[in-house]
């Protein structure tokens, strides 16, 4: 529908967003015939810096976005001259590229970040018909009408006047935008420094969580190692009795070798004294001798357990005093590292405190300037209301050719209340109570320190309630 294949740029910007007083469309026709150029007559204000990707396109009367455009064309760059002044400048629309219905439409100056800048009055492409001529037959009626453009010059004085101050109040209104967008991108800010603190919350107590799991294997392994030394212990006291046992018996045994060598000794000593009986004692001798050597055989193998009951003891010892060590060594290795991260975990919580602290204080700031937008949408509100005020117009026979603005704009004088947080509408016949309980409902109440929190902030609501079961 343009002359060029490039796109202009556009974007889904609403009309509350614009700003139609930086650019003036000049000497703009009630209607144009169809079939010729058109030549559109624009100004443009100190207000706006031109671009390259600027553009001034067609757009039928009732547009949203500039999306919504019929045709366009580039808008040339002024020569060179001071940015501080006004600067007249034009386009012509090739007859091609035009409407060819009769709908009203209106030119729109469009920046190339697609916000719209300046915007003419409504017009038409339409064939000029006999309304439109004005037949003077007599003189009264030249008279007459010389009156009535009187009144319709006074008029339209009149109507430019509230056209300035309309505009006047635009500016007004666009710059308590402003203040109220900066507001918003403050709160924006808030909002993502909040869920940075909600992440770093989130990672404190998952390594909370994961400490108290590693306290738990610590405990579990310190209570198997309790109970292996338990069994070594009652190992060590079954060994000691068996060796007590073998002690004693073998003290039985040296006892029965010390009999058995006394007896040996007073038989030497019979033997001198009893010579005579040497013949019929030996045979006796013989077998004292082969008992001796019985007892001295079992005297080798008591010895020989002897030392292996010894051998044996001082490795049991041994083993258990390693053992013991060990078990020492571990148990004190566990300890520090219990308390090594008991003192990580002290150090956990009180980041994690400070984290609460900021966090709280975050939330009483991003209260404060909900409270403030609150209270900003309410006046912008009611200033609007004010600005949208009806004009008085003549009545449907006063203007000559008719008034173009009239059924074109529907105004709202209305006083009414907006939710601030999902933006719904209460008219001032709705009592403050439904109004403050609507409010009430979208916000989560503390039962223990009686903050308010909004309902998308679940998670942060539940981690407040949270911090108070930990004091």
């Amino acid at each position: 529908m343009d002359e060029t294949s490039d796109e202009p740029p556009t974007s889904a910007v609403l009309l509350d967003n614009c700003h139609f007083s930086q650019v003036v469309f000049n000497n703009v026709e009630k209607f144009y015939v169809p079939g010729g150029d058109v030549i559109c007559y624009y100004t443009l204000t100190q207000n706006i810096i031109p671009r390259g990707k600027d553009w001034v396109g067609i757009f039928r009367v009732g547009w949203k976005t500039t999306r919504e455009y019929y045709t366009f064309m580039w808008a040339p760059l002024p020569s060179d001259a001071p940015s501080d002044t006004a600067v007249q400048q034009q386009i012509q629309f090739k007859a091609y590229y035009l409407p060819k219905d009769d709908e009203y439409y209106q030119f729109c100056y469009v920046d190339q970040d697609g916000v719209v800048r300046g915007a003419s009055v409504p017009f038409q492409f339409r064939a000029e018909t006999e309304d439109d001529i004005l037949v003077v037959t007599t003189q009264g009626e030249v008279e007459e009408i010389e009156l009535q453009n009187k009144n319709l010059r006074k008029e339209n004085e009149e109507l430019k006047a509230s056209c300035a101050s309309l505009e006047k109040q635009n500016v007004n209104l666009q710059e308590e935008l402003n203040k109220t967008q900066e507001l918003q991108n403050s709160l924006e800010s808030l909002k993502s420094n909040t869920e940075k603190l909600k992440l770093e919350v989130n990672s404190l107590k998952k390594e909370n969580k994961h400490l108290k799991e590693l306290d738990d294997c610590r405990e579990a392994e310190l209570h198997q190692l309790k109970e292996q030394i338990q069994n070594v212990t009652s190992d060590k006291e079954r060994l000691e009795t068996r060796l007590k046992t073998a002690l004693e018996h073998m003290d039985q045994l040296q006892s029965q070798v010390l009999n058995y060598e006394k007896e040996v000794e007073n038989l030497s000593h019979m033997d001198h004294d009893k010579t005579e009986q040497l013949e019929s004692l030996k045979e006796e001798n013989r077998q004292l001798r082969l008992t001796g050597t019985q007892q001295k055989e079992q005297n080798k193998d008591l010895e020989h357990c002897m030392e292996y009951m010894k051998g044996l003891k001082v490795k049991l010892s041994l083993c258990l005093s390693h053992c013991l060590q060990n078990e020492q060594k571990q148990n004190h290795d566990l300890m520090k590292e219990l308390e090594e991260q008991k003192h990580l975990f002290q150090i956990l919580q009180a980041k994690k405190n400070n984290a609460d602290e900021e966090n709280q204080k975050l939330r009483e700031e991003n209260e404060l300037l909900r409270h403030l937008s609150q209270a900003g949408e309410v006046s912008s509100f009611s200033v609007v209301s004010q600005a949208q005020a009806p004009i008085p117009g003549p009545e449907v026979g006063g203007l000559l050719f008719g008034n173009p603005y009239r059924g074109e704009i529907t105004w709202h004088s209305a006083s009414i209340r907006k939710c601030p947080m999902c933006d719904e509408v209460f008219p001032e016949e709705i009592e403050t109570s439904q109004y403050e309980a609507h409010v009430q409902s979208h916000l989560l109440e503390c039962p223990l320190c009686s903050k308010s929190f909004e309902n998308c902030d679940k998670q942060v609501f539940d981690d407040h309630v949270f911090c108070h079961g930990l004091e």
